[in-house]
Parts: structure tokens; sequence; C-alpha cells
């Protein structure tokens, strides 16, 4: 019995259809594309340029600046000249030295105090959005309107604490004109006026902690401080330590309150700070080369704090 015959037209293997889309796209596809495209790319380049011009351009400047000297109009090559400059000024060393105490004094009452209202705040379970936004409210407001509300809380005459220590029958004091208490006051100042964003920071990072882990420590008879010291700080030491580097890097460029608050120096130089100095250098001494010194010197120390602080990141994770 022979095998039956297949048809030659059955036999054959079908060839795949061509979609529309396999096709060359139409030009109008392609010119939208590439316009699309264009328009991510200019605005790319804008963002680029608007980089390079306010913050590439000047850290560049600074560094050449900080070893020229310009006299006359004419600027030549000064080489370690204004660094020795900085170096022999005796308001420098006192100037590090009042910076190193506000961060440290920033450190103890900016960085704890808006960890405790933020854990404040995440035990309401009711009115959180008023609460927020009465705590973020000193940010909003501009500096000056701060600085001069501080100023009359520590006018010695008729300022409010003088007024609170007098019904108590302790003496007036000076707060911003006795150099034992104005950086501690400048201190006070700025951490009012700038609290507000790190306890939003950790309110988020707070409410992102699984509510299990404080159950289980319940269980366990832990009460609020242990919950506090074994749940809540592990659970966001990321963000604590991130913190914790801005601010220690936004501490040590403190400007604006002394600077509003004391005039700058303050009572016999006790708030004259890194950054002011930097100012006086440029704008009192119209010495810019000692300025773009001291400026390449605080660049590289907080330079060199971040890079600790990397490295002790990834020496963590590992």
């Amino acid at each position: 019995m022979s095998a039956p015959t297949i048809p030659k037209t059955a036999a054959k293997t079908p060839r795949p259809s061509r979609h529309h889309g396999d096709g060359p796209k139409p030009a109008g596809a392609f010119a939208r594309a590439l316009r699309r495209n264009l328009t991510a790319h200019g605005f790319l380049i804008g963002a680029v340029i608007c980089f390079g011009l306010f913050s590439w351009y000047p850290m560049v400047r600074e560094f050449l600046l900080a070893f020229q000297k310009t006299e006359d109009g004419q600027t030549t090559w000064a080489g370690l000249d204004n660094l020795n400059t900085v170096f022999n000024d005796p308001a420098f060393w006192q100037a590090w030295r009042n910076t190193l105490l506000f961060t440290v004094l920033a450190l103890v009452l900016g960085f704890a105090v808006p960890f405790v209202v933020a854990v404040v705040l995440n035990e309401f379970r009711h009115a959180q959005g008023y609460l927020r936004l009465l705590v973020y409210l000193p940010v909003m407001l501009p500096p000056v309107a701060s600085v001069l509300l501080f100023k009359y809380l520590y006018d010695p005459g008729y300022g409010l604490l003088n007024q609170l220590l007098d019904f108590f029958g302790i003496p007036a004091q000076q707060w911003l004109q006795d150099p034992s208490t104005s950086m501690l006051s400048v201190v006070v100042a700025a951490t009012w006026m700038n609290m507000g964003g790190a306890t939003l920071i950790y309110l988020a990072a707070l409410q992102g902690i699984p509510g299990e882990l404080y159950e289980a420590a319940e269980l366990d008879g832990a009460g609020l401080l242990r919950k506090i010291w074994h749940v809540t700080i592990p659970q966001t030491r990321l963000i604590l330590s991130l913190l914790l580097l801005m601010q220690v890097i936004a501490t040590m460029q403190v400007f604006v309150e002394p600077f509003l608050l004391t005039g700058g120096a303050g009572p016999e130089g006790s708030t004259t700070t890194v950054v002011y100095l930097i100012y006086q250098y440029a704008f009192n001494f119209n010495n810019y080369g000692a300025a773009a010194a001291l400026g390449l010197v605080l660049l590289v120390l907080l330079a060199g704090v971040s890079a600790v602080y990397v490295r002790l990141s990834r020496a963590e994770d590992e």
C-alpha cells in the first residue's frame, strides 16, 4: 500500500505575516520622537549650564584665587602667601574655636531636640497635620523676622526672657552682650529657626517603623526609653547618621544667625565664625585671596568629614 501523497500547496511552510509595526516608521513619528528627545536634552543642558555657572565655576575660581594676589588691578601668582596670611592671623584660630563650639552646641540641641519632638508627635493620633505645620512654621519665616523676634526676647531691658527671670527673682542677663552667653544664645535661636525640617524627616522615618516591633518590645516588658533605645534608634540609624553629617556641614558654615544677632563678631569676638571671617577678608579688607584660601581650608575639612562618613557607612554595610 503506497503512502498518501501530500499536495504541494500543503507541503509549503507558511510565511509569517508582516505586521504593520515591523515596517518603517512614519516620518511623523520619527519627528515627534526627535522633538521629544531634543526637548529633554534641552532642559538637561540648561540645568547643567546653570549648575556649572553657579556651582562648579565658583569652586574653580576660588581654588585659583587662593593662590593669586591682586594689586592695582594686576593679578599675580602668590603661591602659599594667602595661606600664610590666614594661618598667622590671630582671628583664624579664634574663629575655628567659635565654629567648633557652635557645632558642638548645635549638635547637642539641634540634633537631639528635633528627634525628641518627632518622637512626641509620633505618639499623637489626632491633629498631626496641625502639629506638623506648627513645628515647621519657623522654617517658613524669613530669617530676618526670626532674628528680630529673638532680639526682642534677648533684649537686656524689656526682653521677655529677662522679664521671666525677674518674675522668679533672678537677675537680668546680657544674653547677646556677654561673651559667656552670646554663643549659646545664637545656638538656641538657630535651633528654633531650623529644627522644623529635621523634625519632619525624623517623623517620616518613625512612621515607617513596623508596629509589630513595638508590640514585641512591650511583650518583653520594655518601657518607653527601652523601646526608643532598642527599636526606634536602630530602625532610624541611617536617617540619624545622614542628618548628623548634614548638620555638621551646615553648622560649620554658620553665618546668618551670628551676623544678624550679634553683628558677626559679637562681644570680644565670641561669635566670630569661619564664614564670617571669610566675609571680613573679602568685603571689609578687600583681600579676596585670603578669603578664598580660608574657604579652601574649610572645603578640605568638610570634604574630609564627608569622606570619613562614607568610609564608615561602607564598613557598616559590609
